[in-house]
Parts: structure tokens; sequence; C-alpha cells
């Protein structure tokens, strides 16, 4: 069921005929970029005269079509572009994603690709620009440039700082221009994203339009059906069904933390350092180097002040901790994990020499990610844990909130090795005389 104005929770087919006029129009217009008659809910979300809408629920419901329909309304207009992101590059440009089925809609067509932009160039000078926001800084790439069509694929990958951002970028280029200014998003319930998304769209005010598997003939159902069997009961029944209610239940709750503007006065602070040495890369989606500094007060209440985290190469890496360290000062202890065999103490002693001056110590980790992280999360529960207002908070709390089934844990390494190396007085003889209760 579509949600939001009555008119829009009458029939699919009466709302169909009052839009018919307007989106026959401009889908006759670009008909030969579009491949296939819009379905019921397709074309519904496509008629939409909102600013913003959402399409989605259960996978195999036509969103990607659906978003790349929307794009492509009003190419034949010369002042217009559309932005379809997804969340790397990768996920732009598998084989049956949204940029490689552009790719099969618009050959043979007299749209223009420009690889160099990953940009389809039509003849009214109209553009149809496919990018992507891996990380937080991502969405600067785009500071410059102006849109009269986002579509986020996928929304609920992304972080909601990430959304609200581009709004900024949704503007027309000329003041008289007859073209609608319009975000649009698909996505399926789950990922760090889905709280937000909910909030915005399932329960909010956004118009949302539902979508399941039996509403797209195009897919052959009974073999997506049997497909998704194979998961996990709360996956399926979030890409099966679309329900949005129902979610993993995570060792951390985003309730738990309280955000403050002003850090109690700290007794030790401690940045503990998770390293990985992955390069961004556009073909995968590595793990982070982070470092998390924490500091604990007297009355043994901890305060998560800063999270640092990127994707570098190994020298890079090394020179970004090093100026990391120096701007957190000589009062705050680095810790550093120490993996295990002879690499693992080899990588302590080369930074115990590049960071001489500044105290430094590796610490073995032993047991699970799970089972190091459980004091950690037993503190958060008992409120003892609070946030230093930053824009690292949200996906902090997005990831913590998706442990362990998310796809990333380096955050949460990270503030448990902190708060374990705080607690646990990794430095004594220095932090042996501080007792906690």
């Amino acid at each position: 069921m579509s949600k939001t104005s009555p008119q829009l929770q009458t029939s699919i087919t009466s709302l169909r005929k009052r839009y018919a006029s307007t989106l026959n129009s401009i889908l006759q217009k670009n008909s030969k970029y579009i491949p296939h008659v819009p379905h019921p809910k397709q074309a519904l979300f496509l008629s939409l005269q909102s600013e913003e809408a959402c399409f989605g629920g259960a996978a195999g419901g036509g969103k990607s079509d659906a978003l790349l329909m929307c794009a492509l309304q009003y190419v034949d207009k010369p002042n217009y572009t559309a932005l379809i992101l997804r969340k790397n590059y990768s996920d732009l440009a598998l084989p049956g994603a949204i940029m490689d089925r552009a790719h099969h809609w618009l050959q043979g067509t007299d749209a223009r690709w420009v690889a160099s932009e990953k940009t389809f160039v039509f003849p009214s000078g109209a553009r149809l620009v496919f990018g992507y926001l891996q990380s937080e800084k991502d969405k600067y790439r785009y500071q410059s440039s102006e849109f009269q069509c986002i579509c986020f694929d996928e929304v609920t990958q992304f972080p909601e700082s990430q959304y609200l951002y581009l709004w900024s970028r949704l503007r027309r280029g000329k003041a008289d221009s007859d073209i609608p200014l319009r975000m649009r998003v698909a996505t399926n319930p789950g990922n760090i994203g889905h709280e937000w998304v909910k909030r915005r769209f399932i329960t909010g005010d956004v118009p949302f339009i539902s979508s399941l598997l039996e509403d797209n003939p195009s897919l052959d159902q009974k073999k997506y059906v049997e497909s998704l069997s194979n998961l996990d009961a709360v996956t399926r029944a979030q890409l099966l069904s679309g329900n949005w209610d129902i979610t993993e239940e995570g060792m951390f709750r985003r309730e738990w933390f309280r955000i403050i503007e002003v850090p109690q006065v700290p007794k030790f602070t401690c940045r503990y350092w998770d390293l990985a040495a992955s390069e961004k890369s556009f073909a995968s989606d590595p793990d982070w180097t982070v470092g998390c500094k924490m500091q604990v007060d007297s009355q043994g209440n901890f305060t998560v002040v800063d999270v640092t985290r990127f994707r570098k190469s190994p020298f890079d890496v090394e020179q970004l901790v090093k100026q990391t360290v120096m701007l957190d000062g000589k009062s705050c202890y680095q810790v550093m994990e120490e993996e295990g065999g002879s690499s693992g103490k080899a990588v302590i002693e080369h930074y115990q020499r590049a960071l001489v001056g500044y105290p430094f110590k590796g610490v073995r980790s032993t047991g699970s990610k799970a089972v190091r992280a459980t004091p950690f999360a037993s503190c958060c529960e008992a409120g003892r844990v609070h946030l230093l207002r930053g824009v690292w908070n949200d996906d902090f709390l997005s990831e913590l909130s998706l442990f362990p089934f998310g796809a990333h844990d380096d955050q949460v390494d990270s503030a448990s090795g902190a708060f374990n190396a705080l607690s646990q007085n990794v430095f004594a003889p220095p932090l042996r005389a501080f007792k906690f209760g």
C-alpha cells in the first residue's frame, strides 16, 4: 500500500488516469530512451508532483528501473542535469546495476557516453551523471554542481548527513526554467540508514510508494523468492515483504548515548588505533584505519571525544597517525592493536620509533570482536558513555547499532579498545592508582 495523503491512498488505476496526460507527454518525448512502459507502481512514482519521494520496500519491486526512468524524464530539456548516486563505484558498475542498465537502455540511441565523466550527454544538451558517496568527504565532490534531479539508489546505505547535504545541489540553472526540482530515492529496509529513512519516508510525511515483488511483472518472481529463501529470517522479511519494523538485534543501541557539547574534566585520555593499511578503491569496500579518542573522568564516566578514520596507503596512514598524535599532545596516551605474529610486533616497534616522545604502547587483543566489545557495550547501556558532538557522530552510531551484523566494525574495535585500555590501566604503573567503581 502506498502511503501519504488520502489522494495517494486511492487506487493506483485512478491515480494513473489522473496523471496520465502529464506522464505520457513526458515519456513519449523520451520513449526512445526508456525500453518498456512503466508498471503501475512505477507510473505512480513517476507522476508524483512533490519535490521529494521514495520508492521501494521489497527487493525485486522495480526500484532501479523506476529511478532510471525518473532521471530520464526531462532529457529533452537543454538545461536539465540528473545525478544518480550509489554508495561506491562498484555498486554502480556491476552487471545489472543501475549504470550498467543505463548502458543497455541507451546503446544505439543518440545519447553519447563520456566515460571520463561517467555521464550520458543528450542531443538537447541534457546530462545524466553517475556518482558515488563512499565516505563523508565525498559529498564535497558535488559542492560546485547543480542538478534538477538527484536520485539515491539504495538510500539506506547512506548516512542522513550525506542525503541532507545533496539538497544544497538541487537547484535550477535559470530562474524561469519549467523543469521541476526532484529528490528521488529508492531502497529496501535495513542497512546503516534504516532508522533515518524510516523516520523520514515510512512514518513521516514525504510521499512513499511501496513496491513489492508482485508489482514487478518483468521479474521471474518464483525464482527470486527461491533465492531469498536462503537468507536469515530478518533479512528475508525485509527484502521479501518490505518489512521496516523488523531489524537485527545488535549489541549497541543509539538511545544509550547522550550527545554533549563540553566533555567532563578528564582523569585520563587515550586514543586507540585500529590499523587497516588499505587505500580507498573504487572496486572494493576496504576496512578503515580508525583512531578513537576517549576520556574517563574521576567518577568512571567515559566520553568519546573524537573518531578519526581514513582509507589510505601504508605510508599515508603513518603520516596521518603521526599528525593526529601530535595534535592530541603528550597528555593523550596512544594505544595500538598488535596483530599476531612477527609482522604485528614489527609494526608496533616501527610506530614506537615513529612516535618517540609520545606515550605509546602496543596491545595484543584476545577473544572475538564481540567478546572484546562486551564490556564497552555494558558501560554504554548503563549510560556511562557520552559522545562529544562532532561530524563523526552519525557514522559512529550507525556502525555501533549494526554491530556485529554490519559491513564494517573498525570503529567498534577502536572504541572498545580505547575503553578497555582505560579501564584495564594498560599504561600501568602511571594508571595503576586510578580505581573504577
